[in-house]
């Protein structure tokens, strides 16, 4: 979620209009609903001073408006966050250990294929069936990757039943 969208998810769920937090930002009544337009739909990028001062009037962290840098744990954390209002992962216990999961039976079913195939391989690499090298290539190439090992599995599939009608 870029940054333009980001202002605009904190704007809508403090159920502002985009011309009331443009004129609270400072710009002109005349032009702040098209201003603020232009940094929701990423054509303009604010800089820091305005970042900091949208973020104060919307109550949030200036880093809950940026693209988090995941490279940082305050980045991951905002990740996590983002994916949260995104698709609904939750956090929670299980077992006594603190656990993700999503709360939507329409994010489980979108995410448990590729949740699977991604366990799956990992399994294989911890296992020693595939390197580390191939592990890497499947993650870097999903959803390639993917498709690819569907399209393999099918491909042997079909072989198995030509070979059994022989």
């Amino acid at each position: 979620m870029a940054i333009g969208e980001r202002i605009r998810f904190f704007r809508n769920l403090r159920g502002m209009t985009s011309k009331v937090l443009g004129t609270a930002v400072g710009f002109s009544p005349r032009t702040a609903e098209v201003r603020m337009s232009q940094y929701e739909k990423g054509l303009r990028t604010p800089k820091a001073d305005l970042k900091e001062h949208l973020a104060h009037l919307l109550q949030v962290s200036p880093d809950a408006l940026n693209v988090p840098d995941i490279d940082t744990y305050q980045g991951f954390m905002h990740t996590l966050f983002a994916i949260e209002d995104l698709y609904g992962l939750q956090i929670g216990k299980l077992d006594g250990e603190l656990c993700l999961h999503f709360n939507s039976i329409d994010a489980r079913l979108k995410f448990r294929d590729d949740f699977n195939a991604w366990y799956t391989i990992l399994r294989r690499y911890q296992l020693g069936e595939i390197s580390k090298e191939e592990y890497d290539h499947w993650r870097y190439t999903f959803p390639e990757a993917k498709a690819q090992e569907t399209r393999d599995r099918l491909d042997a599939l079909r072989q198995n039943m030509a070979d059994s009608k022989e």
